[in-house]
């Protein structure tokens, strides 16, 4: 547990540096809004495609598990894996759109 703690705050360190990298003082305000929203987009990103591998894998596994049961069932099971497979991945698609979203908004017009 302990490791993949020490993983999650390394590569979370890793995504901040942009933002301390920036120069004090006379640093662009539009500049740091931009910088943020690059982190928040992968953020998203990252968290939907996780969610999404662990939903796809926790399906499959079930899937298969009741198809050893019920064999003659097993055209019915896969239907509607591949439903549940298709609604899964348009999720993390939503994901990929909203993080595209923030990262082309012109922050210079909001900001």
């Amino acid at each position: 547990m302990s490791k993949t703690l020490g993983l999650t705050l390394f590569f979370t360190s890793l995504a901040w540096m942009p933002l301390l990298a920036q120069e004090g003082g006379a640093a662009d305000p539009k500049a740091k809004l931009y910088m943020v929203s690059l982190i928040v987009a992968g953020a998203v990103i990252t968290l939907a495609a996780a969610a999404g591998a662990f939903c796809q894998a926790k399906a499959i596994s079930s899937a298969c598990e009741g198809i050893s049961r019920n064999p003659a069932g097993a055209p019915t099971i896969r239907f509607l894996l591949l439903l549940g497979l298709i609604l899964i991945e348009t999720l993390v698609i939503y994901a990929l759109l909203v993080a595209f979203i923030i990262l082309m908004v012109k922050w210079g017009k909001y900001a």
